[in-house]
């Protein structure tokens, strides 16, 4: 129905005032530019805040296809739809905005994604500790491989303390090659060229030089054996020399000797009791069935961890018992010589 004649002219009025706005209209979605008039009168009565008016001029006057939202609309919305929210989840949203559409997705993503639980540290177990091993590998401590060389009637019998690892593992006398047994053999006369430990069955015959320890048991060092384990050695070497009768037992290190004494007189022996070289004739070793016994000389020890003396000072107490072998063996007509490195025992009657 056509409208009244009497308002008709107020509504073209309208038309033109609108067609000035700056406001572009559009008539399809303002039926005919007649819902203006609402929204002007609307602002005249009250006025709201500029960013609504703004945003409800644009979304009347614009179609779904040619509306893009405004990064100030995305701002407001926020903060109108979520008014328990805090601020500064407006402003992540605000500055979420300014990027790109990938890089707004990719952060809601991960805004949305639930941070992963921080593992916790596994209590490392304790290292079980292991038993210690031997260094090297062998008979086992009770047991030794080196045996004794006592045949009768010995020039001399040297008396160790008791085997090394090595030499319990090689059966070879004073193995170590930090000892030095067989470079005061040497040095001493006692022997002609200076061994080495695989020699050490040779000397019976080459030099009627023999060799056994007071105590079987094979350690690192001598001072990890016991007083008791030194004593009971005692009459066991006592027993073997009365047997075998050697011409002169030399005890090779002065703990030897203490425990020889020891046994024999109930006590220690006292610092001015002591000394290096030859001992009383009442000393002698293995006494008995019409024996006087074997005189004892008392040589320092070769173990190179004894740093007690100067080597110069070794070399002199060992020189003593060289040169009385020696002459020994110069006296039963003994000789020994070396020749292209092998020795030659020569016999004279």
């Amino acid at each position: 129905m056509p409208p009244p004649t009497g308002t008709q002219p107020k509504v073209e009025e309208d038309e033109l005032a609108l067609e000035t706005e700056d406001v572009p209209v559009n008539k399809i979605t303002s039926f005919n530019g007649r819902l203006q008039q609402f929204l002007h009168k609307g602002t005249a009565d009250s006025a709201p805040s500029a960013s609504s008016t703004t945003i409800s001029q644009r979304r009347i006057n614009t179609t779904n296809a040619e509306y893009k939202p405004q990064v100030s609309d995305r701002q407001s919305e926020t903060t109108m739809s979520s008014p328990k929210r805090k601020k500064t989840v407006s402003q992540t949203t605000a500055s979420a905005t300014t990027t790109s559409p990938r890089s707004t997705r990719s952060q809601s993503i991960l805004m949305a994604t639930p941070p992963s639980p921080i593992p916790k540290r596994k209590r490392s177990k304790p290292t079980p500790k292991l038993p210690p091993t031997p260094p090297l590998a062998g008979p086992s401590a009770t047991e030794s491989l080196l045996r004794d060389t006592i045949p009768p009637n010995l020039i001399l019998l040297l008396v160790g303390v008791n085997p090394g690892i090595m030499t319990g593992i090689t059966g070879h006398a004073y193995a170590h090659p930090s000892n030095l047994f067989w470079k005061l053999l040497y040095s001493s006369g006692i022997t002609s060229i200076r061994h080495i430990p695989a020699d050490t069955y040779k000397l019976p015959a080459l030099y009627s030089v023999g060799n056994t320890n007071i105590v079987e048991r094979p350690t690192r060092d001598a001072s990890m054996l016991s007083r008791a384990e030194m004593d009971a050695g005692v009459p066991v070497l006592e027993a073997k020399v009365a047997a075998q009768r050697p011409e002169v037992v030399c005890l090779v290190g002065k703990s030897i000797w203490e425990a020889v004494w020891r046994v024999r007189h109930g006590r220690g022996i006292r610092k001015e009791e002591f000394r290096y070289g030859w001992q009383a004739e009442t000393e002698n070793m293995g006494r008995g069935h019409g024996w006087d016994g074997a005189p004892i000389f008392v040589a320092t020890t070769t173990s190179g961890l004894a740093a007690g003396m100067k080597p110069a000072e070794k070399e002199a107490v060992w020189a003593e018992l060289g040169s009385w072998v020696v002459n020994r063996r110069a006296e039963i007509g003994m000789d020994a010589v070396v020749v292209k490195d092998e020795v030659v025992v020569k016999e004279e009657v």
